[in-house]
């Protein structure tokens, strides 16, 4: 498989490690130096995408993808308000877009976790949900990607929180959100429900970025020759 690496920070230099020790090839590798190379012809020389930019690039780098016919796998996060344009982009070009808030294999099995307990708790309203977040201070969006995929799917559940918010709650209908930003970490996401008799919590820490990089080559891998919006339960098999 021939992989275009789209974001060449401290996460596309591990996903190029991983994609190489596992024999793939990286065809095109784009970063902020070399933009004059992130064409549709050097993209075509390529099977898959693998984009890890910014919340401000990331959706012109997808469109970029759609237009030259591959397949992309995005883990740029902050980037969800044109979400619903980017569904309707990839099914007007015929387009192939996995998007994952975290690829990590544990975080994926840590959300299915997360949602079951979030059920399980519905009924008993003498608990209160509050979540933190920690990442490095290099992260540029707060709360983190994966933090609010973990609050929607509290609010999914029915609980009586009806929205997040960043920081703090301020009445009984938000979900708070703290988020630290402390070196080196690379991501802690706790969710708490909190009682006056008891504490129910559960945690996910990264020690590296090697699950995220690795769980993308994965989601490459799957994507390959795939038309359609996917996620990570597909990767899977949840």
């Amino acid at each position: 498989m021939t992989i275009a690496i789209i974001g060449y920070g401290k996460m596309g230099k591990i996903i190029e490690r991983i994609a190489r020790e596992q024999g793939h090839d990286t065809g095109l590798i784009i970063d902020a130096d070399n933009l004059s190379e992130f064409t549709t012809a050097n993209l075509q020389r390529c099977d898959v995408a693998i984009e890890f930019t910014g919340p401000h690039s990331a959706p012109g780098n997808i469109r970029q993808c759609f237009a030259a016919g591959v397949p992309v796998v995005c883990g740029s996060t902050g980037w969800l308000s044109e979400w619903a344009a980017i569904q309707q982009d990839c099914a007007a070009t015929g387009g192939g877009l996995l998007y994952a808030s975290n690829f990590s294999i544990g975080v994926n099995l840590f959300f299915e976790l997360n949602h079951k307990l979030a059920v399980l708790m519905q009924p008993h309203t003498q608990y209160e949900v509050s979540m933190e977040e920690i990442h490095h201070t290099e992260k540029k969006d707060a709360p983190s990607g994966t933090a609010i995929s973990l609050a929607e799917q509290i609010l999914a559940a029915g609980t009586r929180k009806t929205r997040w918010v960043s920081g703090a709650a301020a009445s009984p209908d938000q979900l708070g959100i703290v988020s630290k930003r402390i070196d080196p970490a690379p991501g802690t996401h706790s969710v708490r429900y909190h009682s006056a008799i008891d504490d129910i919590e559960i945690t996910h820490t990264a020690h590296s970025r090697e699950g995220f990089a690795a769980g993308a080559v994965l989601a490459a891998t799957f994507m390959q020759g795939k038309k359609g919006i996917f996620t990570m339960k597909d990767v899977l098999g949840f």
